[in-house]
């Protein structure tokens, strides 16, 4: 897969049809991209803060115990609030015109126009009777539609593999989309031992184009349903992002970072009574019939057929395919990030110690605060520390529920590992409390942090359903935190863990893995120049071909294994 580094080299490319407006933010986008003189710049400005300033400045913002407060900001600082708006929004817009710039536009009226698996066709470029290890093998790809035609435009959304599963060995392979039918596959071949290639088409190109459009166009495929405390009564109302105006709502603001949620208010309940919170999917869709059949189990994942068997690769002498530098934090990995064989991830960007043994692992994290932060794809690593750090003892912190926060010592090590869910939007059919429900940035504010202080960072999974927008506008605050603390305290140890693939059986319109790697794609961008370690699950887990959004143990020790090389 690309890298973000090289924009043109997406093997994924699709459509945007049409401008998306920030819909749970109390204003609208209205920048355009392009050069702008600096006089326009200036008025472009004064136009947005009047907004802004009406929009925000007599709103109530959430504080910790759940609450809203009203809290007047001095003008300087209500100035340096709006200005820091006017950025976010500019970069926000970049990174969606970045995307939007590799987007056909593709429609279809036709499932016949549409690629077929079945009669695309794969050949190699270097044939040999066999390689060497370190070399690379070129795979084209050539679709065609399911009447036979050759395919004139690209954007198809494929995963490229190899694997020997004697070998336990896996690696995902480099995409090159040349926009008019034909893809390159380039795969470097990082172990001995006979090799498979698998090639799959995940969604053509016209579902790539309908799944694009479809995000775009609202908040409503998930609801929320809110718990409020009225008394010794319980009373429930709707709750969500984009709620009705002529009602009257309960607004959870924060000003700073412009993050919103709504509910319904209960009659003669006060907003500050809601404690709970579930998520329900509403029956809508914004596909055609014949669009959401390109999105149906049969249709997705599908094997690309090719006339090759095995691929022999030999040691051939000093070819080297492992790292031999420590993990730094600031490298910018390269794609693929690594392999997998004998059921162990090796990176190679930097060389990995395995940390065998519960002394070792004890060693690396004594004295040290851990902070884990995000969706339940890091908590499962905490779960998996806990089993095998035996010292480790949870608190009682007097909640319930798994997705309630965890926290766990070992007091004759000095160990403190603890695990937060991020903020709306959190998704799940169970209630959970939100009386510590807060967002990243925030927690991450309250952190005093030193070098023996480490945070993961992990976002995604819940953001899929909904607008790109959302998720690109929460990356940025938490950029922000992360610069802040390490501004305040530079030898901090930040990760960002990249998303897990996912089941392919789930609703692709809610949750394909399209969505999660246009986020992967946004967060390498984001988080690229900053002082902080990257950990591509995406690619992992593709080699590994889990296709489960909580993978088994061994994956999520092969990540925990890089977090542990990072931070010792």
């Amino acid at each position: 897969m690309p890298t973000m580094s090289n924009w043109k080299h997406l093997f994924i490319v699709f459509v945007l049809v049409g401008a998306m407006g920030i819909i749970y933010i109390p204003y609208r986008n209205s920048y355009k991209m392009g050069r702008i003189t600096s006089q326009a710049a200036t008025e472009q400005q004064a136009v947005d803060i009047h907004k802004c300033s009406q929009s925000f400045k007599t709103k109530p913002v959430s504080v910790s115990d759940g609450s809203s407060g009203y809290f007047p900001l001095q003008d300087g600082l209500l100035n340096q609030i709006r200005m820091g708006w006017i950025k976010k929004k500019t970069e926000r817009e970049e990174i969606l015109a970045k995307l939007d710039q590799l987007m056909p536009h593709v429609t279809f009226s036709d499932i016949n126009k549409t690629t077929s698996a079945k009669n695309s066709r794969a050949t190699i470029l270097n044939p040999k009777d066999s390689y060497c290890v370190g070399e690379d093998l070129m795979v084209q790809l050539d679709l065609y539609d399911r009447s036979g035609n050759r395919k004139k435009h690209g954007g198809d959304f494929l995963r490229a593999r190899i694997y020997s599963s004697s070998l336990k060995a896996g690696a995902s392979g480099n995409i090159t989309d040349f926009g008019n039918g034909t893809f390159l596959v380039n795969f470097t071949l990082f172990w001995e031992g006979d090799t498979r290639v698998s090639l799959l088409l995940i969604h053509p190109s016209e579902g790539v184009s309908a799944l694009w459009a479809a995000r775009k166009k609202g908040y409503n495929k998930i609801a929320f349903t809110g718990k409020f405390l009225n008394g010794t009564s319980e009373v429930t109302a709707e709750c969500g992002f984009n709620m009705t105006r002529k009602a009257e709502l309960c607004e959870y603001l924060d000003e700073r970072d412009q993050e919103a949620f709504f509910c319904l208010k209960p009659k003669h309940v006060p907003c500050a009574a809601l404690v709970q919170l579930k998520s329900y999917d509403k029956p809508i869709s914004y596909l055609t019939d014949l669009e959401r059949s390109l999105l149906e189990r049969s249709n997705v994942g599908v094997e690309i057929p090719h006339m090759f068997e095995e691929i022999h690769v030999l040691q051939c002498g000093g070819n080297q395919t492992k790292a031999s530098e420590k993990c730094q934090f600031g490298m910018s990995p390269q794609f693929p990030s690594g392999f997998l064989w004998q059921n162990q991830w090796y990176p190679l960007f930097c060389n990995m110690s395995p940390f065998n043994t519960l002394e070792q692992i004890q060693a690396c994290l004594k004295g040290k605060l851990v902070y884990f932060m995000g969706d339940s794809t890091v908590r499962q690593w905490m779960e998996n520390l806990k089993k095998r750090l035996t010292s480790l003892v949870y608190l009682n912190i007097h909640n319930s529920g798994r997705p309630q926060k965890l926290i766990a010592v070992d007091t004759a090590k000095n160990i403190l590992i603890q695990w937060k869910k991020h903020g709306h939007p959190y998704i799940g059919t169970s209630e959970y409390s939100i009386k510590d429900h807060s967002y990243i940035a925030r927690d991450m504010d309250t952190i005093a942090g030193d070098r023996d202080t480490a945070l993961v960072i992990s976002l995604g999974q819940h953001f899929r359903p909904f607008p790109l927008e959302l998720f690109i506008q929460r990356a940025i605050n938490v950029r922000r935190a992360i610069q802040r603390l390490l501004l305040r305290s530079p030898g901090t140890r930040v990760l960002i863990k990249g998303e897990n693939t996912r089941e392919m059986d789930g609703d692709q319109e809610k949750l394909s893995d399209f969505h999660g790697y246009v986020q992967n794609l946004a967060t390498k961008e984001l988080f690229q120049d900053l002082n902080v370690g990257f950990i591509d699950a995406w690619d992992m887990t593709v080699a590994y071909n889990t296709q489960k959004v909580h993978p088994p143990d061994s994956v999520v020790w092969s990540e925990i294994l890089m977090f542990l090389n990072y931070v010792c």
